[in-house]
């Protein structure tokens, strides 16, 4: 009977400490604002961001909310305290407010995390 409380409690506290181990994304800013911008200027943005977390950070997809927008990942794992970044680029031909959303897919502790991008091309 001890042997299987012993083992019990063996298994209870190796799912304890696998259940700590995980991927985080902390983001420098989750929004990032172009301000007013001249039609057909640069486009290019960057989200930097931290794997806070105790196991590499794997980005497994980025969209976006629109194919205005085209962001792009990092193809490495990010390990533990380190940084990367995802570019957008938005296409400033298109004049008007901005207003996207991009979601970011990973094996983070929140898989799935939205970022944004705002402010308005002038004609």
């Amino acid at each position: 009977m001890k042997k299987l409380i012993a083992i019990a409690i063996f298994v209870l506290v190796g799912f304890a400490v696998q259940a700590q181990e995980t991927a985080k994304i902390e983001f420098k800013s989750e929004v990032i604002d172009y301000g007013e911008i001249a039609k057909g200027s640069d486009g290019v943005r960057v989200f930097e961001f931290t794997n806070t977390g105790n196991v590499a950070l794997v980005i497994t997809d980025v969209t976006s909310s629109c194919g205005c927008t085209i962001p792009e990942r990092p193809k490495d794992p990010i390990a533990p305290g380190e940084t990367g970044e995802i570019k957008v680029k938005y296409d400033t031909k298109i004049v008007g407010p901005i207003r996207k959303t991009i979601t970011v897919y990973s094996n983070a502790e929140e898989p799935a995390k939205s970022i944004k991008i705002k402010g308005r091309v002038l004609e």
